[in-house]
């Protein structure tokens, strides 16, 4: 006979060594072992998980157990604990299991006994301990208190955070739109504007009442500014520069500079499309590619070719029977998850 929450809540109880625990607490105390452990949380985190585990004894008696059972696994060779991670993250990607169930297998399996360095750049990962995320082809738009807007684009992890200092959101992969908010409801109760952050694993972006896309890439961030500035910080300790519209930059963990312009509109992405004039074949087809699960192929012989247009990124399928049809290529799906586009009649 299942036990509802409201009947093993009461703050005043102690719990025994049998007793039961909700299925909600649970999970709870499973999302605060993932982000503690591995979510670099900073101390107004910490606090607010002393705050949650302290409220109830519950709280406290599921700490406990998810942490016992981590222990009783850590034996687990880590190769297999990143299998299990990887193996959870397609699962749930594919419907099969939803964000709680994901973290439950991710307990059970010792995950624990990965360090995090190994597992930090692996995007099921990078999902777990954020507060908002995407899949591949998927976009989401987030709006925060301060009336702020960030816009998620393919393959993309963020965290947030409204302190009474600053505002911070922080990239952990994939590519966002900013649109900072001017802080009206904190500026009424406290006559002021917190300063709005972006951190980076190269460095820290601060807006200047602005609208821009921050883009994560192998070793550096791609910032293009649409509307107002962004001060540029390496997170080496680097020289800062200040990035103003119309301009995109590098930002590494040592310095900042000047980049060359995308070959398409850095912020049409927003709307749905890869849109721009004189675009490369090979350019167009790499953009596409971070939309579908797989990889588009691009033959050197056409890589050159130019085109023009808008490309919506929600069918990548169509997509490349249009560009078939419009350039002297031919497209051929070796898989589903490999496309191949070459001369037309080649071979």
């Amino acid at each position: 006979m299942p036990v509802s929450d409201s009947a093993l809540c009461d703050p005043t109880a102690t719990p025994g060594p049998e007793t039961p625990i909700p299925a909600r607490i649970v999970d709870q105390a499973i999302s605060w072992t993932v982000k503690l452990d591995f979510g670099e949380a900073s101390a107004s985190t910490r606090k607010v998980f002393a705050q949650w585990r302290d409220a109830n004894p519950l709280h406290a008696l599921a700490w406990q157990r998810v942490q016992a059972l981590r222990e009783d696994f850590s034996a687990m060779p880590p190769a297999l604990a990143l299998r299990t991670l990887q193996a959870a993250d397609a699962r749930r990607g594919a419907g099969g299991l939803k964000r709680r169930q994901v973290l439950k297998v991710l307990a059970l399996a010792g995950i624990s006994v990965v360090t995090a360095a190994s597992v930090r750049d692996l995007a099921p990962w990078q999902r777990l301990v954020a507060d908002a995320s995407t899949a591949t082809g998927e976009q989401r738009t987030v709006r925060l208190m301060d009336g702020s807007t960030i816009v998620l684009n393919t393959d993309c992890a963020i965290s947030t955070g409204l302190g009474n200092e600053r505002r911070v959101v922080t990239l952990r992969r994939g590519e966002i739109l900013v649109t900072t908010g001017h802080d009206d409801g904190f500026a009424a109760s406290s006559g002021t504007v917190r300063p709005f952050w972006v951190q980076t694993p190269f460095g820290s972006l601060r807006a200047l009442g602005t609208r821009f896309v921050v883009r994560i890439e192998d070793e550096r961030a791609r910032v293009s500014v649409q509307e107002g500035a962004v001060e540029l910080h390496p997170a080496a300790g680097g020289a800062s520069d200040v990035a103003r519209a119309g301009t995109t930059w590098w930002l590494a963990k040592g310095s900042s500079m000047p980049a060359p312009p995308l070959p398409f509109e850095a912020h049409g992405w927003a709307d749905g499309v890869i849109a721009g004039k004189d675009m490369r074949l090979a350019d167009v087809l790499a953009e596409l590619s971070r939309y579908r699960t797989g990889h588009i192929a691009c033959d050197p012989r056409v890589a050159d070719l130019r085109i023009s247009g808008a490309y919506h990124v929600r069918d990548t399928d169509r997509v490349l029977r249009f560009l078939m049809q419009a350039q002297p290529i031919t497209v051929v799906y070796r898989t589903r998850f490999w496309v191949s586009v070459g001369p037309a009649g080649g071979s």
